[in-house]
């Protein structure tokens, strides 16, 4: 395993109040860095980005110029190996400075100028350990293939601060997560999850048991939105994350509308073979959205079902 940093000028010795933290792994992050960097310069804030693995050298020496450019502190670190999004979230901690860090995913910007400004004043006054922002979509483009993503992330990400206070842990993400790094010392992220989902809904729950979890009205937008075919990849193979998350939390999964589906499904025999009309279903544009949604809600319920089981 290789490590190359790259540390832009204005890195020094002071240390700062906040460490923004942005894994990645084959994506550009040169959007949310220059948007961050804006603030940086008047708030003692530093930006650390690490390519998990990628293998890109035109990816890593654009992120290199970007951070080169950087008016204010900013770093990268790039793997040379593929570690896992826990294992990348916990190596930025390693290397922040601050007290406390804020995770972003590559793909988003902040929603508002003073979107570290917020973040600060809330590290002062929110009385927490945990503060989740929230989130946004990006408008509508004209990317129809993408639009169930945009939709189920309105219906199950993009909540109101209302919404958010009254579930607790339950819809909080590794991404537009502002914690006390003390809080990640005692209680990393699980290194035991590996590819996509649910590491961060299995940390939330095991954190919120010990320190005190705030949400906030400060939300970052999520652009990258998944294909069609994305989406039904992802749901068909995290079952196995699925089932260690409930595994940690037992005491979670009997209020949880996905196992209850998933473990219902699971007592049908022959189950899985409503699979290829889900898919189907989900991938039709003429159909209501909410009849697409539905088709992929139980399609990832059918796989987790035997992940279950």
């Amino acid at each position: 395993m290789t490590i190359l940093n790259i540390i832009s000028t204005s890195y020094n010795a002071t240390r700062p109040t906040l460490s923004v933290l942005i894994p990645f792994f084959k994506d550009d992050a040169s959007a949310l860095l220059r948007a961050l960097d804006q603030e940086t310069t008047t708030h003692p804030v530093e930006i650390l980005i690490y390519d998990d693995g990628t293998g890109d050298a035109e990816l890593t020496d654009a992120m290199s110029a970007v951070v080169n450019d950087c008016q204010g502190a900013a770093r990268l670190i790039t793997n040379s190996e593929n570690q896992g999004r826990s294992a990348a979230r916990n190596a930025l901690c390693d290397n922040a400075r601050a007290d406390w860090v804020l995770f972003l995913d590559a793909d988003m910007l902040p929603a508002k100028s003073e979107f570290l400004q917020s973040y600060l004043t809330l590290m002062n006054t929110a009385d927490a350990d945990v503060i989740f922002g929230g989130f946004q979509v990006e408008p509508k483009a004209e990317n129809p293939d993408r639009d169930i993503h945009r939709a189920l992330s309105e219906v199950s990400d993009c909540l109101s601060l209302a919404q958010r206070q009254a579930a607790g842990p339950q819809y909080v993400a590794s991404s537009n997560l502002c914690v006390r790094r003390n809080v990640l010392a005692q209680q990393p992220f699980d290194g035991g999850f590996s590819g996509w989902g649910w590491e961060d809904s299995e940390w939330a729950a095991r954190v919120s048991k010990h320190f005190k979890l705030v949400h906030a009205d400060n939300p970052a937008i999520h652009l990258g939105l998944e294909t069609t075919d994305t989406m039904l990849r992802r749901f068909a193979t995290s079952g196995a994350n699925y089932r260690r998350f409930i595994d940690a939390h037992p005491d979670l999964a009997p209020q949880l509308s996905l196992y209850k589906i998933s473990k219902k499904l699971g007592r049908l025999p022959g189950q899985s073979l409503m699979r290829p009309v889900l898919k189907l279903c989900v991938k039709i544009r003429v159909l209501p959205m909410r009849l697409r949604l539905l088709a992929l809600k139980l399609w990832r319920a059918s796989h987790y079902a035997e992940a279950l089981s």
